[in-house]
């Protein structure tokens, strides 16, 4: 029997064609060992894992949206109220000013404090940004301006905001550094709407409770002056 011979049982490989499979084999799994690591190293940056990072984005970007969706009803919400008593105010009593004078003082106020507050709703729902003035593709590319921001991007042409981008998301830490700078942006314009916002219903609640009891109280006054 020719152990060469694989129809008689023997072998189909020589021992050197065995030891170039091994050999084979062995580059195999240190091609597979260098991806997997270069991967991993890929999935790591500045910050951590990638995965986590970017979850960590999406949810405070989210959270941020909700937040300022919320002001801007809140906002909304002050304008209509104050907006539908001043309605009231100048149309139904008003013009009984200058017959009944003891309404002057009640009047006054509710007014005063429904301006005020619709003020500071207006304020606080009213778009505000400070971006970077006379902007160039150099100062993007010099990673000092937040490109992810409206105003910033919408003084460059379309090409100067293409490349200026395709720079940014080639390096991961400089587009995550960028998104930080969006979300600390995003961050002080609700820190401005939500103090405006509490300083619109505190003089909603203030005005509107001062004025009822000088109406309760003039009214008291009132009537017990004509009364015999």
């Amino acid at each position: 029997m020719d152990i060469n011979n694989p129809q008689d049982g023997g072998p189909s490989s020589s021992p050197e064609e065995i030891g170039v499979g091994v050999s084979s084999g062995a580059g195999d799994v240190k091609k597979k060992k260098k991806k997997k690591k270069k991967k991993a190293n890929d999935e790591q940056t500045l910050f951590g894992s990638r995965r986590g990072v970017e979850t960590m984005f999406r949810s405070a970007y989210r959270a941020h949206l909700d937040l300022t969706s919320l002001a801007d009803a809140k906002a909304n919400i002050m304008i209509s109220i104050n907006g539908l008593i001043l309605s009231i105010i100048l149309a139904a009593i008003a013009p009984k000013l200058d017959t009944n004078t003891w309404l002057v003082v009640p009047t006054v106020i509710m007014l005063i404090s429904c301006v005020v507050a619709i003020v500071f709703a207006v304020l606080a729902a009213r778009p505000r940004g400070k971006p970077a003035e006379n902007l160039t593709l150099a100062e993007a590319l010099s990673r000092d301006v937040n490109l992810l921001y409206f105003g910033n991007s919408a003084q460059l042409s379309e090409d100067d905001f293409v490349t200026g981008l395709t720079e940014m998301v080639q390096d991961t830490d400089v587009l995550y550094r960028n998104m930080m700078r969006d979300i600390y942006g995003m961050a002080t314009v609700l820190k401005r709407k939500f103090g405006l916002l509490k300083s619109s219903y505190t003089v909603f609640m203030f005005g509107i409770s001062i004025s009822v009891f000088a109406f309760i109280a003039v009214f008291v006054l009132e009537t017990w002056s004509v009364s015999p």
